[in-house]
């Protein structure tokens, strides 16, 4: 079959390579409608995710039809159209009782490089490093899903591929900021970062009744669509002092909850932005952390963040102080896909959440690599790349 394998630094390519194979009962094997980009694989392709070899498949949200059960598979069958999350779960250990699905004890086959990084092993994700389980990924005609009971469900009849496919990651890593960070009924938020996840993060806010949503990026046509699909206001921080202008506009007091949704690879103009460059490329720092540094700055007293995009190691300059000081609550996750995957169903099928706009790029899958230049370097107005094996 075809997929997307990484080959080195930047290098990507379509490659003949074999169909998955069921090797647990738990498993399905699927075939994949629709497989996404996503900001966190740009960190694969740059190279910051030092646990990738030549030749594995990318790609980790997706959704497709079921072709292959496994024998202790109960809840899915051939033909079920399913949305499938990106982190894998098993569903019987204690995290996952929990609902904490993307901390799973037994999803990662490889939990010596999270254990000597972070202290203890989170658990696996398809398509995302040997950091996290090396599983095969779903840039491909097919893909083999783990414990499919539990991270695979089923799409409404009324909901199309192309909004059901961003449930799968997208969707539910911003509910998990939104839910996590404690957005209640009233709260003024700031989301940092317009790509998919923070236009769904400032989306998902108002509909648990966030009363002011502001949404921060440089990008004209993503600021665009936050106030079009999210009904955001943004701000556009090459123009402005962003912390100072959050002030501005919520009484002098700031935002309740701040979510950062750029990750490992923050922009930034000016100094500082030169500054964390070099020391991520030098390997000084593993992590550029200029959205967390001003989300910290511009939450008011007493306040949360919450960071939602993808972060590997070690950071410099972290305003710990200003933590302590204001009082913050400070928080972070992989997303917990299947707490909230069915409810974001839901709110597709009732046409509250609608995803379409961000497939911004529709192509097959042997134009893939065209549709990932594209999306790195936001070039055409690019959101999204959607590949349809």
């Amino acid at each position: 079959m075809k997929a997307v394998t990484w080959t080195g630094i930047n290098q990507l390519s379509v490659e003949d390579v074999p169909e998955p194979q069921i090797l647990n009962d738990h498993d399905v094997i699927l075939k994949v409608r629709r497989t996404t980009t996503c900001g966190s694989d740009l960190h694969l392709l740059s190279g910051y995710i030092p646990f990738m070899r030549a030749g594995d498949v990318i790609g980790h949200e997706f959704m497709g039809e079921v072709v292959e059960v496994g024998k202790a598979v109960r809840e899915r069958k051939v033909g079920d159209r399913v949305v499938v999350a990106s982190f894998v779960s098993c569903g019987n250990c204690w995290y996952c009782r929990q609902e904490m699905y993307s901390l799973c004890d037994n999803s990662n086959p490889n939990p010596g490089i999270t254990e000597g990084l972070w202290g203890q092993s989170i658990g696996g994700c398809i398509g995302y490093s040997h950091a996290v389980g090396g599983y095969a990924g779903s840039h491909a005609e097919y893909v083999r899903v783990p414990y499919a009971d539990v991270g695979s469900f089923v799409v409404p009849d009324g909901v199309s591929d192309d909004r059901a496919l961003f449930a799968s990651d997208a969707a539910s890593t911003a509910f998990t900021g939104v839910d996590l960070g404690g957005v209640r009924p009233g709260d003024t938020v700031a989301v940092w970062g317009a790509g998919g996840v923070g236009q769904l993060a400032a989306r998902i806010s108002a509909i648990v009744g966030a009363a002011q949503v502001f949404v921060v990026d440089r990008l004209p046509e993503r600021l665009e669509q936050a106030r079009t699909h999210a009904g955001a206001e943004t701000i556009d921080y090459t123009t402005t002092d962003v912390a100072a202008e959050l002030r501005e506009r919520t009484g002098g007091r700031g935002p309740d909850v701040c979510i950062e949704a750029v990750g490992m690879e923050a922009h930034a103009p000016g100094a500082h932005g030169v500054y964390d460059q070099v020391k991520q490329q030098l390997r000084l720092q593993t992590d550029r952390p200029t959205a967390v540094r001003e989300a910290v700055m511009a939450c008011r007293k007493g306040g949360s963040v919450f960071t939602l995009g993808v972060f590997a190691s070690m950071v410099d300059k972290f305003p710990l102080g200003a933590i302590m000081n204001k009082g913050l609550t400070l928080r972070g996750a992989q997303v917990h896909g299947p707490r909230y995957i069915p409810r974001l169903l839901e709110l597709m099928e009732r046409d509250e959440l609608v995803t379409e706009h961000l497939a911004t790029h529709v192509m097959p899958l042997s134009e893939a690599p065209r549709g990932y230049e594209l999306f790195k370097e936001k070039q055409d107005g690019c959101v999204r790349a959607v590949f349809t094996p």
